[in-house]
């Protein structure tokens, strides 16, 4: 996997290995997931948005590529699963060890 900060790599194994409690614990209380404009805010919005769409469909990502600008790192993913197949990139920041804010665009 490129180089990406611990709560990312942390989301993106919790992903691939079905463990939604792993996924949850990479964010903050108060994150916001943003899934083409689709905002999700808190840890309880997040996991419905996880079992209806990331794990729930046996997702799985593959980093492909992390480009930082200032305090957001971006990966370049390929997603395959029971949902969404392709590439995109997942923009994240990162606050006090966990993830603050994720926006998924392809």
């Amino acid at each position: 996997m490129p180089d990406v900060d611990d709560p990312i790599a942390a989301m993106i194994a919790a992903t691939n290995r079905e463990d939604s409690a792993g996924f949850l614990a990479a964010f903050a209380d108060d994150a916001v997931l943003d899934d083409w404009g689709r905002a999700f805010r808190g840890t309880a919005e997040i996991a419905r948005w996880d079992a209806s769409e990331n794990i729930g469909v046996h997702s799985r990502i593959e980093a492909l590529g992390v480009t930082r600008d200032g305090d957001v790192v971006t990966v370049a993913v390929q997603v395959t699963g029971d949902g969404y197949n392709g590439g995109g990139s997942m923009a994240f920041t990162v606050r006090d060890g966990l993830i603050a804010t994720m926006r998924i665009r392809g």
